[in-house]
């Protein structure tokens, strides 16, 4: 899906490149270029010890004690919330694309969802220990 983006994108700043009238378009085009290459994926790391997940190489990394979790679960999220970075009423939202996530709710009450493609098998490894 990125890929697609960023092709079109630069197709939409070559196209302009001709025209000075398109000239503010050759900034707007690289701003969304570069947003597209930060959300372009989504990586989930799991260890003993903390549940990570970020964006791109490494945009918005979050780590959580695994320790401080306390439980997880396969969740589908409606369409209105999107992608990206949202705040939802389940808590935050962090995804690329689709509508499969795993929310994670902690032992302090707070919850977020984080979107996967395989939300199996990062239950299996969150739960991995608790077995």
């Amino acid at each position: 899906m990125g890929a697609t983006i960023a092709l079109c994108l630069l197709i939409a700043g070559i196209n302009g490149w001709s025209s000075p009238v398109a000239f503010p378009l050759y900034g707007v085009t690289l701003v969304l270029m570069f947003v597209t290459w930060l959300f372009s994926s989504l990586t989930i790391e799991i260890d003993d010890e903390e549940f990570c997940h970020f964006f791109g190489s490494g945009f918005w990394k979050k780590r959580y004690l695994r320790s401080d979790i306390e439980s997880v679960k396969h969740v589908q999220n409606r369409w209105v919330y999107g992608w990206g970075i949202r705040l939802t009423p389940h808590g935050w939202l962090y995804n690329i694309s689709g509508f499969d996530a795993v929310e994670v709710e902690f032992r302090s009450g707070k919850k977020i969802r984080v979107g996967t493609d395989d939300p199996e098998g990062v239950l299996d490894l969150l739960n991995a220990d608790k077995n």
